[in-house]
């Protein structure tokens, strides 16, 4: 088998654990809490990951028989729903939001705050529920907030920048959703992070939990990043009144916060097959953040150093990077840092890499059937050059989609039903 084969196999081999490590079917279930005796579970829920999550939920209940106490709606984004018994699957917009994600925020606070003193509300959250889950505060238009999140994607501002921003013009973020439930009724939020450091009031931005961020915080971002809002929402961040829930806050006294699955345990089944395979594994943390090629260059640097040193290694990272745009071109920040890998690796023997978004998309036409990322091996600038590709002026144009499908070296997988960010890793065979 030709070593550039062996390569993306094993590349792929890695990928494929980081993902199914974090499978809604795996990790939820043993979080699953009982049926309260004189009430029942009212499920609500969002992320890329909540088709995945109702799935394994109502099959559990099922399992135990008691399939008639459970109840309750998620959103997905379009492309990533599945069938179900009881808990309806509503699909929605990502990464922008549309109408139906409007509508099914609003009937999530409607259903918690149907719940009774004897109930238990079950959110199951995931990483894509910001968007998903976008009911503005009052005096928003949609149309506004819809204009600021297409100017947010194209900023370059980091994740948490942004989920500072939707909490501050949302109904639901914030521990909004926990406000809707009050503080008689027990709430229990399951959650998979796909969040750097894995901070709950970052996931879905926080609708469950207290936020320590502020309204003056959201309005230095705008302004930082020199974004130009529409009056109604600087009218709401100048409102004291839209201040989000505080961790303190009494209305989250019967709030709880598990999560089922975040990075690190993904990085860690990807580095327990590398170590098998004979390579020194050095992870870079799961709570990688930055623009896209600059971390991509520091990355293979390192490869570099590595494989003068003579070491065989691989080198893993988790995440979530970030692509300021400058062209007109189509790619993620996963396909992104692969192009620029590529182009400092400069075509290095004995190094080959792969990103890739564990939902299965990084970005492109906001389709499900955009590609995960992207592989980069030894002869990847060879064979582009032999197709008259010139790799820096892809990059200069953020089109790293049409480069690499150009040469076949794109990760297309379709949504894999879960989302615990960014899996990245570059191997070393001097």
């Amino acid at each position: 088998m030709p070593q550039s084969t062996e390569s993306r196999t094993f590349l792929m081999k890695l990928f494929d654990a980081a993902v199914t490590a974090a499978h809604p079917g795996t990790c939820v279930p043993p979080f699953l809490p009982a049926v309260p005796e004189s009430g029942r579970i009212i499920v609500v829920g969002a992320g890329k990951a909540a088709a995945a999550m109702a799935q394994a939920t109502e099959r559990h209940y099922m399992e135990l028989g008691q399939a008639d106490r459970i109840s309750g709606s998620v959103t997905t984004r379009h492309g990533y729903g599945l069938p179900t018994e009881i808990i309806e699957v509503v699909e929605a917009g990502h990464p922008v939001p549309d109408q139906m994600s409007v509508e099914t925020a609003q009937r999530a606070l409607q259903r918690a705050g149907e719940a009774g003193p004897g109930d238990l509300v079950l959110a199951l959250m995931s990483g894509g529920a910001s968007a998903l889950w976008s009911a503005p505060a009052d005096g928003i238009t949609f149309d506004a907030k819809q204009n600021l999140t297409k100017q947010l994607l194209r900023s370059g501002a980091r994740i948490t920048e942004m989920n500072c921003i939707r909490k501050h013009l949302s109904a639901i973020k914030g521990g909004k959703l926990a406000a809707a439930v009050g503080d008689k009724t027990a709430l229990l939020t399951l959650a998979i992070s796909d969040i750097p450091g894995d901070d709950p009031a970052a996931i879905g931005s926080g609708p469950t939990i207290g936020d320590p961020t502020t309204l003056q915080e959201a309005r230095e971002i705008l302004n930082h990043y020199g974004i130009d809002v529409a009056p109604e929402i600087q009218a709401v961040l100048a409102d004291e009144a839209n201040e989000t829930l505080k961790p303190d806050d009494a209305r989250l006294a019967h709030a709880r916060f598990e999560i089922v699955a975040a990075p690190r345990q993904s990085i860690a089944a990807a580095a327990a097959i590398a170590e098998a395979a004979g390579y020194e594994v050095v992870s870079l943390g799961d709570a990688l953040e930055g623009e896209a090629r600059e971390v991509a260059s520091e990355h293979a640097r390192l490869a570099l150093e590595a494989k003068a040193a003579g070491k065989r290694i691989a080198i893993m990272s988790g995440g979530e990077l970030t692509v300021t745009i400058r062209g007109d071109g189509t790619g993620g920040p996963n396909q992104e840092y692969a192009l620029a890998v590529a182009i400092a690796l400069d075509g290095a023997q004995g190094i080959s890499a792969l990103a890739g978004d564990t939902d299965g998309t990084d970005g492109g036409a906001g389709s499900a059937t955009d590609p995960a990322g992207a592989i980069v091996l030894p002869d990847t600038l060879q064979r582009a050059s032999a197709a008259n590709l010139n790799a820096a002026k892809f990059l200069d144009n953020n089109d790293s989609t049409a480069f690499f499908r150009a040469i076949g070296d794109l990760v297309e997988c379709g949504p894999t039903q879960t989302n615990v960010n960014d899996f990245r890793v570059i191997l070393v065979d001097p």
